[in-house]
């Protein structure tokens, strides 16, 4: 809203300071701020708030140190870490851009169906919470506007370079150029890279060629789906899924500023995504009400997030990867949530195996998720957490450098 406002006075009334607005290094700066603020003071007062209604953590007894010492912790926290992006976003965003519009539908999206599911489970005393086949409908329900939107909407467009011979490329600036509604991403790790998705059968023939676009919106969804759970999963000592995740959107706002800047595309040779520069806002945004909860958050936890944030930040981190074109780098910036996710699978899949073919089941881990296993080894749950942020910062930094290394 201020960024409209104030172009509006600096265009017809050429007031002092406002073409500040125009740049997104500033708003993107101030959005942090307030993002850190509304978390640390509105934080505070939450919890006060939640404490009165005795909104708090039913606690199962799985043996692990120190885990009964948290019961009656509030919950619902993650309205802290919605409400800190939120407010940032509307202020200092551009909101006639699609990719924001499409960002504060998912926050909001998610952040219900997480919240309803707390208040099953704290209101309704049914420690079960929203049934699973809700979730996955609702992920897919965002997953189908995610998808269609990027799909069918004429403001989704990438940059073609076009060259003497006729060709066109997405990389490699010409003076010659035009923006197309293209259904192409980016492959790590590889020159000329790349890939269409329309282009995926384009070997079984033009019927086969036709179709291969439409994979695109269920590979949407199961990006949405499958990254959103891992956050809901990694969600499980204190401060491990909101710093995991503020790792994971600084890396994320570095490629919104990259992909959205003429100059940094050309220089980095990647692809120019018009228009996405703006969601750099909403990532340092993002990384502001995350840090800014960890104030709460870290060990001893004075607030849990709960579905209403885990639900919440798996869905904006898998919506932003796809906006800015970098989906297939999710299994390395995301790989702590896919190991999380990777050790209940095995561990559920290992166990039923066993138990049917030997008579009883038998485990992979300690326990599952894979940060349990390492607290039933005896490790402190800040030292897991420290060290799962260290690999958290290791894989941003790999994923970082996909921009040059091919």
């Amino acid at each position: 809203m201020l960024y409209h406002l104030f172009t509006y006075l600096d265009r017809e009334f050429d007031f002092i300071g406002a073409g500040v607005f125009q740049y997104i290094s500033f708003r993107a700066g101030m959005a942090t701020l307030v993002s850190l603020l509304i978390a640390m003071i509105f934080g505070g007062r939450l919890i006060k708030v939640l404490q009165r209604k005795q909104v708090g953590e039913s606690i199962r007894d799985l043996g692990l140190e120190g885990q009964l010492e948290k019961k009656g912790t509030p919950t619902m926290g993650g309205l802290i870490i919605i409400l800190a992006i939120l407010v940032p976003v509307l202020l200092f965003a551009r909101l006639d851009n699609i990719y924001v519009q499409l960002m504060l539908v998912s926050t909001v999206w998610l952040g219900l169906i997480g919240f309803l599911d707390d208040y099953i489970k704290v209101f309704r005393k049914n420690k079960e919470g929203l049934a699973g086949r809700f979730k996955i409908l609702g992920q897919i329900g965002l997953g189908l506007i995610v998808g269609l939107t990027l799909y069918f909407n004429d403001d989704v467009v990438v940059r073609q370079y076009i060259f003497s011979d006729g060709t066109t490329s997405a990389v490699n600036a010409t003076r010659h150029y035009t923006d197309v509604h293209s259904m192409i991403t980016t492959v790590p790790f590889r020159k000329n890279n790349e890939l269409d998705y329309c282009n995926l059968f384009s070997f079984a023939g033009p019927l086969f060629q036709g179709w291969s676009c439409y994979l695109y919106i269920p590979f949407v969804i199961l990006v949405i789906t499958a990254v959103s759970n891992g956050a809901n999963i990694t969600d499980g000592i204190d401060g491990l899924a909101a710093g995991t995740s503020a790792i994971i959107g600084l890396t994320l706002a570095i490629f919104a500023w990259v992909s959205g800047n003429t100059i940094f595309a050309d220089y980095l040779d990647i692809m120019f995504i018009p228009n996405s520069g703006e969601l750099t806002i909403f990532c340092l945004a993002f990384v502001g009400a995350c840090v800014g909860f960890l104030w709460y958050n870290t060990y001893p936890a004075q607030v849990f997030m709960g579905d209403t944030g885990s639900l919440a930040i798996g869905g904006i981190i898998a919506v932003l990867s796809l906006i800015v074109r970098k989906e297939l780098l999710i299994p390395i910036l995301c790989g702590i949530f896919l190991v999380e996710n990777l050790s209940v699978m095995l561990q559920v899949s290992y166990f039923k195996y066993t138990k049917k073919k030997y008579g009883e089941g038998r485990r992979i881990f300690k326990m599952s998720p894979l940060h349990h296993h390492y607290q039933k080894l005896g490790y402190h749950e800040s030292k897991i957490v420290g060290r799962f942020w260290i690999v958290g910062i290791m894989l941003a930094i790999l994923t970082l450098a996909t921009l040059k290394l091919r």
